[in-house]
Order: structure tokens, then sequence, then C-alpha cells
């Protein structure tokens, strides 16, 4: 293996030396109490040292960094204090996520380090958000983010690719490709002959980088930094290297042919940079024995300090009460100056006064710039606000929900428009599994709202009718807001944006321009979690929430002598819980309707709560109503017999005479 010195200067290339070293011992000793037993899982990076550590000492401090499990060498260079790392790999109160989550699946925000979700894919969307931000703030940043060669088959790889390209964010791309994802080789992973080719497709700059040459990955990544923060646009980076420990430990390496075993080992970054620093007679074995009795004194010394600090201790308030960050509701009085407009308009206009009012809000979404949106809601808002925080994507909902959770860790704010809530299950990994999770498993919050346009009764058919908040209001983490008047929408989104939490805004398309209302014109906020009552008797309760509340009013009507409390959820997450108990409390009788389909619904969680707490107030079963399970069909007469409304109408009678 050759080296260059260059132009480093002797401290350099020594400390590089050191840098690699450290987390080669920590590996050797976390093996060591692997069989011990006293850590329970590890993930080897033996082999691979010089690309975690290259990479980062080439970044500024400052810079974000997202590694991935094999990647040790970027917490040691980024000085991560070694007892928190091991205080977090036995889950323990010292280390990042409180026992929650395992090995290298955490963050830190002192360290600008994000840390990986087992999903892989997601992590470099947000990337992709974090270069984002720093663009939009015109700080000269760079963000590096890891993935193996296995994980360049999801999606979410070309998704964020194409997103970084088209948006030239500074993102530094590292593939470290070691030959193998778990047990499958290169050969039946991809079909071209180098990874970075793929780069052409999106118009990116590449390199290829000798992996196990600590020297090259240094000189040519610090290069590349130097050239991003002048010129911002992404690189795709390959690290040729190979894995010489098993995926983790328990998988082993007897898939791995023994002479490429050899071949390998042949090329150690750390003792081939070794025998190089002694040939140059830049370090002597004397000074290696003193370094790695320094070393070994910190990882005993940070050990003993783990393996004393007790057990992790909680409670269920305590783990509930750490799912979300904490959000201090400031309620803003709306004014006595008042329009009539429509639905989809308060949800402009609120969308409007959220971008003056938050100068960090990005709005993202298919169309969402000079074209305004397909129901026109962003309409000037180019104009206004500028391509920068209102931006048009690909399609490719997955990248674009990942970047604004970038958008969130780099202290930005983000609202995403899916085009038809529908589309959500092409994003729907990052929804459930890094905005809803990431508060819990390490403190950060996920300042993110996706707006989803919703429903049916409008002839649109399987692909852009679906009312799927219940996919969502069984995922703890996130929040899940559906309202039903114009007032409610201007003030419920204003509050969503400024909630740090994640929050899934449902808009039904059938109100848009349908429903008219009285709303203040001022910036105003309403607070998550408690219902309306809307109309108010002694005869039953009838709990509902977006346009079930306008079939509601509708069927009422029909049946005047029928005096009934009619309670509009607003919110399905956070859930009024004592207006529902109240009002079935003082009538006896509960009929909840709902427009997604029954089985699994809102409403069966409802029923099943005011069993459990309202059992001896009850003058009659709970009613459920639902659409059919069945897709949303097109034609009109067939959408009309899935939709619930006459059912509504026919169950609410039998309630009624119960």
């Amino acid at each position: 293996m050759r080296y260059h010195v260059g132009d480093f200067d002797k401290d350099t290339l020594l400390r590089l030396y050191e840098l690699m070293l450290k987390p080669r011992m920590i590996e050797e000793k976390m093996l060591i109490l692997l069989r011990q037993g006293k850590i329970s899982k590890w993930f080897s990076g033996i082999g691979q040292e010089a690309i975690s550590v290259g990479v980062t000492a080439a970044l500024k401090s400052e810079e974000y960094i997202l590694p991935m499990h094999r990647n040790l060498g970027v917490f040691t260079t980024r000085e991560i204090p070694l007892n928190r790392l091991f205080s977090q790999w036995q889950g323990k109160a010292s280390g990042f996520t409180k026992g929650r989550d395992r090995s290298f699946h955490f963050g830190s925000q002192e360290h600008k380090i994000v840390g990986m979700i087992s999903h892989l894919g997601p992590q470099l969307g947000v990337a992709d958000g974090i270069a984002l931000a720093d663009l939009i703030k015109k700080k000269k940043r760079v963000t590096a983010v890891f993935t193996g060669e296995g994980a360049t088959s999801e999606g979410d790889f070309h998704e964020a690719l194409n997103v970084a390209s088209v948006w030239n964010l500074p993102v530094l791309f590292c593939i470290e490709n070691n030959g193998y994802g778990l047990s499958t080789p290169t050969k039946e992973q991809y079909n071209c002959e180098h990874l970075v080719d793929r780069a052409k497709g999106y118009g990116m700059e590449s390199r290829i980088i000798d992996g196990n040459n600590i020297l090259e990955v240094y000189s040519k990544v610090s290069e590349l930094c130097k050239a991003l923060r002048k010129r911002p646009r992404p690189v795709l980076l390959e690290f040729k290297t190979f894995r010489m420990r098993g995926h983790e430990e328990a998988s082993g390496t007897k898939y791995v042919p023994e002479k490429l075993m050899k071949q390998w080992a042949k090329k150690d970054p750390i003792s081939n940079y070794e025998d190089f620093l002694l040939g140059e007679e830049l370090l002597s074995k004397k000074e290696i024995e003193a370094l790695r009795s320094k070393i070994t004194d910190e990882i005993n010394t940070s050990l003993e300090l783990a393996f004393n600090e007790s057990a992790m201790e909680s409670s269920s308030s305590k783990e509930l009460e750490d799912v979300y960050q904490s959000f201090d509701y400031k309620y803003i009085k709306p004014n006595k100056e008042t329009k009539n407009i429509r639905f989809v308009d308060a949800i402009s206009e609120g969308l409007k006064q959220a971008m003056s009012t938050h100068d960090n809000l990005v709005i993202m979404g298919q169309d969402v710039a000079e074209y305004g949106g397909v129901f026109k809601i962003t309409e000037g808002f180019v104009k206004e606000f500028g391509k920068q925080r209102v931006r048009n994507t690909p399609i490719c909902e997955s990248a674009i929900v990942s970047a604004g959770m970038g958008l969130s860790i780099n202290g930005m704010k983000a609202v995403v428009e899916m085009q038809f809530a529908d589309f959500v299950s092409s994003g729907f990994n990052p929804v459930v599994n890094y905005l809803a999770k990431v508060h819990y498993r390490w403190g950060q919050n996920a300042d993110v709202v996706i707006r989803m346009p919703c429903g049916g009764g409008v002839g649109a058919g399987p692909f852009h009718s679906q009312t799927n908040e219940a996919w969502f209001t069984k995922t703890p983490g996130l929040k899940v807001v559906y309202p039903a008047f114009p007032i409610d929408a201007k003030g419920l989104l204003t509050t969503a944006i400024n909630d740090p939490n994640p929050v899934l805004f449902f808009e039904h398309k059938g109100l848009y321009r349908s429903i008219y209302g009285d709303v203040p014109e001022n910036y105003y906020t309403l607070p998550l979690g408690v219902a309306s009552l809307i109309k108010e008797g002694q005869a039953l309760t009838i709990v509902t929430y977006g346009a079930g509340v306008h079939w509601a009013l509708e069927t009422l009507t029909k049946m005047p002598e029928l005096e009934a409390d009619l309670i509009d959820l607003r919110t399905l997450q956070p859930l009024d819980w004592d207006a529902i108990y109240a009002s079935v409390q003082k009538t006896g009788k509960l009929i909840i309707l709902q427009e997604d389909s029954l089985f699994g619904g809102v409403a069966s969680d409802i029923a099943a709560q005011v069993t459990e707490h309202c059992f001896e107030y009850l003058d009659a079963p709970i009613k459920r109503v639902a659409s059919l399970e069945t897709p949303v069909p097109f034609a009109k007469n067939l959408e009309n017999e899935y939709l619930p409304k006459q059912r509504f109408e026919e169950a609410l009678k039998a309630l009624q005479a119960y």
C-alpha cells in the first residue's frame, strides 16, 4: 500500500494514526466483552477505520455527519467521551438514548452526529435536509452521510441522490463498499462495475477512493470539502474496503472465501500505516507502546465508570412523557374582523401567515411552487417567499419526508405536502420509523407538518380518495389533526406548525370548496386535543370528525325532534377523551361516525375506551358507522354505497329508538 505524505505535517500524520488506533483497540476490547456476555451485540468496523476517521477528520466540527453501525471512528474522532459510548452500549443513563435504543442508533447535537435507524436508507434524505438548511442559511458547510453498498439498492438511496443533485446540496454520499451485505456478495447486489457509475445518471460528480488508505481518504475528502463549501453540490464517493468480521459477530464469516480474507488482511489500514510511519522514522515502537498504553488506560477507566453505573430506571409516566417534545402552547386570540371564506382558502391563509411568522419555515411538495399545488393552496407563495422556501420536489415522498427531518435537525421547520394523502405510503417508512420515534430515542424533535389532502365523495377512485388517519393514530410519536370547518383549519394548522413534533394534518378534499365559514383575518392559534361541541342535547352523543361532521349535521336537520350532542373531535392524536366521557355520562348513548373503513379505525378505539371508562352510564350498545371494507370505488353510485352517510342515518334512528 502506497502512502504519499504530500503537504501533511508530522503532527497530522501521527494524529491520523492515533485516531485510527483508538477505535480498533476499543473494538478489540468489545469483542472480549461480547464473549464474556457483558455487551449484547456488536457490529464490527475492523478493517474500515480509515474511512470513518479520514472523513470525520476532513470535516469541520460544526458540520454534520451521519454514520452507520460500522463507524465507531466517527464517534471517537468527534471526541465523544468513551464512558458515554460504553454506557450507551449497555443501555444505561449516561448513554444517549436512556436505554431505549442500542449500539450506534443515536445522535448527539453537541457533536453534530446524527445516528442511523435500522432501515438505513432514510438517513440519506435526512442529510439532504441538513444540507438544505445550511444552504438556505448561507452557511458554507458540508454534510457527510454514510451507507453500505447493500443499502444502495434501496429506493431512498436513489431518491436522496436525485434530490441532492437537483437542489445542488453540499452532501458527501459515502458508500463503504465492503464486499458483502450481511452474507450477500456484491455480484448478487448490483450489476454495474462500480457503484459510483450511478452518479452519472443523477448528473453528479463521483470518486473512487481506497478506503484502507488513510492518507488517500483524508486528502481527497479534505479537498472535496473545500470545493463544496465554495460551490455547493453533491458528490458520490465509493470507498473500496472489506469487512474483516461478520455483519455482526453472531453471523461469522464462513461465507467469505479464505483466500479473499487473506488478501484483505494484507491491506489492513492500521498495520500498513504503522509500518509506513516506522519506515519514515516518524514513529518509534516505543512511542507506539506508550500510545497503546494511554488508550488502554482510557478504555479501562471509561469501562469502569460504565460498569459501575446503575441499571437504567424509569417509569410509565416518564416513558410516555418522552414520546413527544414538550410543547408550550401559546394561545393567540382570533380577532373580531372576519371574512367568509372557503375551507381551502383558510388553509392557504394559515399557511401564508405561518410563513410570515416563521422565517425558518420551508414548504416542500410536488408542484407547490409556481403552479401553487394541485389545489392552489400555495398559489402566489413563491412570489412572496421565494424559491428557497417554497420548493417543488421530484416525485419522491420518502426522501422529502426525510429531508424535512433533516431541516428540523438543523434548526428549521418543514411543511411537506402530500399531493394526495394516499401517496404517503411511498414515504411511510420515515414517517413512522424516523419522525415518530426520534424524540423518544435520543431527544431530537421532528418539527415537520405533513399536509394530507384526503377523503372520498369526489369520484377520485381507490388511489386518490383514502382517509388513512388510522395508519398514524396507531403510531406513538405522531400527532394527527383533522378539521371540519375553515376557522378550525386555519387555527389548528398554525398550531401544528408551531408544535415542534411531527403532525399529520388531514384536509378533506370534499370540503375544500364546498364549506364556507367566517374566519378571523389575523394570525391565531387553536389548541390541539380539544374537541368542539357543535350541538347540544340530552338524547345521545354523536362523535365524528372531518366530512363526518357535515354528514351528521345534514342528518340531524332531517330529524329535528332529536336533540343530541354532536362532538367534532378536530384532533385525533391527542384526542379529547374528557369531552367524550362527559357527553356519554350525560346522554347514556353513543354513536361514532368515521369515513374510514370500520376495522382498526378511530371509532373502534373510542368505543373500547368508553366501554372501559363509562360502562355504567350506557343505556344502549355503542354504535360505530363507517365506510365499507373495500377500497374506495370510482363510479358515483358505488362510491355512495361505500360511504357511510346513508347508513349513519339508519343507525342513528335505531339508537334513538333503543
